[in-house]
């Protein structure tokens, strides 16, 4: 759903993501090159207002199934989770599969 500018820029940026848990409480901020920022807040098992980094708004209920964090709503299936240190992310909407790896830096 996003124009193709956009894939192409997503492709080659760097995403600044910061994860903070409190229990079954996170904040999960992305920080945009350029300056733009995206941070959603949300509890295990209860419904959330969200936003894409494309700007859309939605309602999710986020999981956690087998240590991975889950978001499901209409064409999008998100998982997150931590493997050999690194935060691995997977979205896939439309049979599109995306997947990002970050490294910890602080």
């Amino acid at each position: 759903g996003l124009p193709s500018d956009k894939i192409e820029m997503g492709r080659n940026c760097k995403i600044v993501t910061e994860v903070v848990q409190n229990g079954n409480d996170f904040t999960w901020t992305q920080h945009f090159p350029g300056g733009r920022t995206t941070t959603n807040t949300f509890t295990i098992g209860k419904e959330a207002d969200m936003e894409t980094m494309g700007g859309k708004k939605f309602k999710a209920t986020v999981k956690m199934e087998d240590g991975k964090i889950v978001a499901d709503f209409p064409n999008y299936h998100h998982t997150a989770e931590i493997c050999g240190g690194k935060l691995v992310e997977i979205s896939v909407s439309s049979g599109v599969v995306y997947k990002r790896t970050s490294k910890r830096i602080a």
